[in-house]
């Protein structure tokens, strides 16, 4: 129990440490190699565990170390432009999440927060699945707004108000989303299940670890 909320603690303060040091950045009197350095280093991190841990890790650690080559020798564009790899990193989280919500809404799919639901309490009934699915279309939309506010700001408002919106107001507008959807289905569902923010997140997880495993199971069958 307290290695994992070490371990939550520390993710936290590195969020808040990144979201800090991206605005201190996006200051236009800033060095902008600074802004540059922070923008791209995420990038470079995500590369690297996801190359390590692959199973082809020799040639995906050749096509990071490629990669980083390219940004030294277009260093001086990157320095020109460091916000709009801020923006592609930031909408780039909304579209993705707009699309694994959102895929999951398709005919013949189940929606992701019925999903959950099942995770972590079982079958549900006909009343609930229909409440989930309605509440995967609310976060796909949400998610479909966060990406076009931030689009908006980005491209017509200073840069420094893009920042804030981007770095200090998009866990707290998630986290207000959570506690509408609470408040509304402790009200039209007072008998189901109350997930909370933090079941949420160990149903993803369980829910990934369960799909992991049978993609496995289905790998070594087709073998």
């Amino acid at each position: 129990m307290i290695p994992r909320l070490l371990r939550g603690l520390g993710i936290a303060a590195l969020l808040i440490a990144y979201a800090l040091l991206a605005h201190y950045s996006n200051d236009p009197a800033r060095d902008p190699a600074l802004g540059a350095t922070i923008s791209i280093t995420p990038l470079l991190l995500i590369a690297l565990v996801f190359a390590w841990r692959s199973t082809h890790r020799l040639i995906l650690l050749a096509v990071v170390a490629l990669a980083v080559g390219l940004m030294l020798a277009a260093w001086p564009l990157l320095k020109s432009h460091f916000g709009l790899i801020y923006w592609l990193q930031n909408v780039g989280l909304y579209l993705i999440l707009f699309a694994t919500f959102g895929r999951t809404l398709l005919a013949g799919r189940q929606p992701l927060c019925t999903r959950f639901a099942e995770t972590l309490y079982g079958p549900v009934s006909p009343l609930h699945a229909r409440y989930t699915r309605l509440v995967t279309i609310s976060w796909t939309l949400f998610f479909a707004v966060m990406a076009q506010i931030s689009t908006l700001l980005f491209f017509f408002a200073p840069l420094a108000d893009w920042s804030i919106f981007a770095n200090f107001l998009t866990l707290p507008l998630v986290g207000l989303m959570f506690l509408v959807e609470y408040l509304i289905r402790r009200r039209v569902m007072p008998d189901s299940g109350h997930m909370r923010f933090f079941d949420a997140i160990r149903a993803y997880r369980e829910d990934t670890q369960n799909r992991a495993k049978d993609d496995a199971k289905r790998d070594a069958a087709s073998r």
